[in-house]
């Protein structure tokens, strides 16, 4: 059966873009009063309404202005945890520095001990609950990395929860196995001990158990160095994982060495230097922007500008966690980053859909095309400019998932 919905003031395609550098608004594939003809969870057609009549076995009418986007794609997320740290945000605000607050019992420790006491049930529950605020604000697809279980037991049942509450939600959960995020305090060994172990004990059960395909590291001076981190990820390509890396949040180095491993993506970035940022721009890695850790740190942003002028591809995500990132509002941190590294409006878009969707290895969604994912989201106006100049404000009144409208 053949639906047809719209018709739409306008819909941006965001098809036919080039994956990588600089965007103008005028690359834009804009359909004026047009439709989306759908059947078995994807799009058959996108183009003029009335034309597209005559294939359609039922119509879904948009009586209002609107303007149609693909679904937003979150390509890092952390939405997996449990308990909070708003006493941690409250120091930090205050002051207060990082290693105090973690000598108080703050810090990502604090998020460890809360989601190993936390039950699988729990997890589930907190994972869906923020997944489905998410789609409410557009989000279709979502990343979602484990991280704060740090032991084979946690880590896994982490991972269990993702993929339960993306088998009984409606927007899709990628997972991402980040036992690599730091050495818990109660691992009996040093860091290249602790990755060994992750390497040999967590990663052969989240391969056997199919608990996710993708392997993520934090390289910083706090966690694991370049040299380990390389290590540990050529075991993880060995096993068959794609990679990906936190890199160069507060310091420099590991940006090159995901563009030289062959990582998905190269993730934070806020600290890449030139050295990084031409490495990223010749491979086919994916720079990813988290906004929301420079304000919830309040540091500087990913250099998004020279990321896109040198011929990077740029992706834009939430980074939602409880600790540096807690707002986990994707528009709106994506439009003030916008406005913070001179972006167009087609580049933010970009970095929200088919670019994003590049970072998780996803070509069947992120554009509204011929076999691609029905996932869209329309927006109360009729001038797709309108989007990003609300900052956020302005929330998607409908969203479809798979053909199926989940808001509105």
């Amino acid at each position: 059966m053949r639906k047809l919905i719209g018709p739409f003031s306008q819909i941006l395609t965001l098809d036919k873009l080039p994956d990588k550098g600089a965007l103008s608004d005028s690359q834009l594939e804009i359909v004026e009063n047009g439709g989306v003809l759908t059947e078995d969870r994807k799009i058959v057609a996108v183009g003029d309404f009335e034309a597209l009549k005559p294939k359609a076995d039922s119509f879904e009418e948009i009586k209002e202005e609107a303007v149609l986007l693909p679904g937003f794609v979150d390509a890092h997320t952390h939405i997996c945890f449990g308990g909070s740290r708003a006493k941690d945000y409250a120091m930090r605000v205050a002051g207060v520095p990082y290693l105090e607050i973690a000598r108080a019992g703050g810090g990502i420790q604090s998020s460890v001990n809360k989601t190993r006491e936390a039950s699988l049930e729990e997890l589930i529950d907190g994972v869906s609950l923020r997944a489905n605020r998410h789609l409410a604000q557009g989000v279709t697809t979502t990343e979602v990395k484990s991280g704060y279980g740090l032991s084979l037991e946690h880590e896994v049942k982490m991972l269990r929860a993702i993929k339960e509450a993306n088998e009984t939600g409606k927007a899709d959960l990628i997972s991402t196995c980040l036992a690599a995020h730091t050495k818990p305090k109660d691992f009996d060994g040093d860091n290249e001990a602790y990755l060994d172990y992750v390497a040999n004990e967590i990663l052969p059960v989240v391969k056997e158990q199919g608990l996710s395909d993708r392997v993520d590291i934090f390289t910083e001076e706090t966690a694991f160095t370049v040299a380990q981190s390389v290590k540990y990820l050529n075991q993880a390509k060995a096993m068959g994982f794609d990679i990906t890396v936190h890199a160069d949040q507060f310091t420099s180095g590991a940006g090159t060495m995901a563009a030289e491993l062959g990582a998905l993506s190269a993730d934070h970035l806020e600290n890449s230097g030139s050295e990084e940022i031409n490495a990223l721009a010749n491979s086919d890695t994916v720079a990813v922007a988290l906004p929301g850790a420079s304000l919830g740190l309040g540091m500087v942003y990913t250099p998004g500008r020279k990321l896109l002028d040198a011929g990077a591809c740029l992706a834009i995500a939430s980074d939602w966690n409880p600790g540096s990132a807690p707002m986990g509002h994707l528009l709106m941190q994506a439009a003030v980053f916008g406005a913070a590294e001179k972006l167009s409006t087609a580049e933010v878009l970009a970095a929200l859909t088919c670019r994003a969707s590049k970072a998780l290895k996803l070509d069947d969604r992120g554009v509204l095309a011929t076999g691609k994912l029905a996932d869209f989201q329309a927006y109360p106006c009729a001038d797709y400019r309108e989007i990003l100049y609300h900052q956020g404000m302005m929330a998607p009144s409908k969203v479809w998932k798979n053909s199926e409208l989940v808001k509105g």
